[in-house]
Formats: C-alpha cells, structure tokens, sequence
C-alpha cells in the first residue's frame, strides 16, 4: 500500500471549497492564505494549522518570486507533499513546482480547455454555450492549462445568471475535487484525460 501523502490548503476567501474537503475528512496538514479569510478560521475551528503569507503589494511593484518562495517556505514547515488550491488568489511561480512538482492541484469553473482564467462562468454565458462544468487539474506555470484530472459537465439552463450557474457548478466541484484528493492523498497513480 502506498503511503499517505501530507495535504496542504491554499485559500482566499470564505473557505467552502476547503468546508468540503473537511467534510470529506482529509487529513488536511495545514491550511495557508495569501489575505486574512473566512478560510483561515474554518481552518482554526477544525483544529487545523492556519498561517497567513499576507500578499502586500500589487500591480508593478508585486515580486511574485519572492512572494512563492515565502509560501513554499510555510508550505515546507509542514512536511507537505500534495497543495490543493482551493480559490487561492495569487498566482503562484516557478518556486512551488520546483519544491512541489507535479503535486499543486486545482479546480477551475469551467470544462478546460474552455474559458480559462478568473472569469470562466462569466464567459461561458457570454459565448452561448449549453454546457460548462468544473475541472480538476494538475497546476502548471501556465494559467489554467496542467493536465486534467477529471472533469464534470454542468448544463446552463435558460435564464442563468453567473451567481446561479456558479452556485451549480461549485455544487459539482465540492464533490468532484475530494474525491480526486482522496485518491491523490491515498497514493492513487495519477491518471490524466486528453484535453
């Protein structure tokens, strides 16, 4: 039996993708976020280490390189092998695939290789489409293009707003995105689908 790998969280926000995967019981070893968030007190009350590498300049003057380096740095305190972002703001550099490589996962709104980016919902009602859905995939330097994981169709119904389809598709990824953990935290080979 492969041995169990050491999950850490990234997060924002209000923490409901990382809620999901406390309630999927993964042995989640820390838990880091880039501002002060809802995320980081889910993390408090379910007894798990919350630390906080505040992001604090934007725009120009933001050294994206230094600031990954200080979130491996926390990331390698905990003895981690495996990071899921769970809506972590900043878009991390070379730094966290060279210390974590192959092993920085995410979930994205949208069927990848369509709509990438921060605004995938948004798009996808703005091109017509009659489906989307959420991916998980491998993270790579490149936004929104690592190898996928799984992925879960979501129809758009007549009439959607972004809040009500986003509110669909986040249903389908706090299912679909603990079960890929699980399997990756139980030492399951990954298995990647063509694009």
């Amino acid at each position: 039996m492969a041995e169990r790998r050491r999950l850490a969280v990234l997060a924002s926000g209000g923490g409901t993708i990382l809620q999901a995967l406390l309630d999927a019981d993964l042995p989640i070893t820390v838990v880091v976020a880039d501002r002060p968030c809802t995320a980081l007190e889910r993390a408090t009350a379910a007894k798990i280490p919350a630390e906080l590498v505040e992001r604090t300049s934007f725009g120009g003057t933001f050294d994206r390189t230094a600031y990954t380096r200080e979130v491996v740095a926390a990331l390698e305190r905990h003895g981690v092998d495996l990071i899921a972002m769970a809506g972590f703001g900043t878009i991390l550099d070379q730094p966290v695939h060279d210390a974590f490589p192959g092993a920085v996962v995410n979930t994205h709104p949208s069927l990848l290789p369509a709509f990438k980016g921060w605004h995938a919902v948004e798009d996808a009602l703005a091109a017509g489409v009659a489906v989307t859905g959420c991916t998980v995939h491998l993270a790579t330097l490149a936004v929104d293009e690592g190898p996928i994981l799984a992925r879960e169709a979501v129809p758009v119904l007549p009439g959607d707003t972004v809040e009500a389809l986003h509110e669909r598709i986040k249903e389908v990824e706090r299912r679909l995105y603990p079960r890929v953990l699980r399997d990756l935290v139980d030492g399951a080979a990954v298995n990647t689908e063509d694009a």
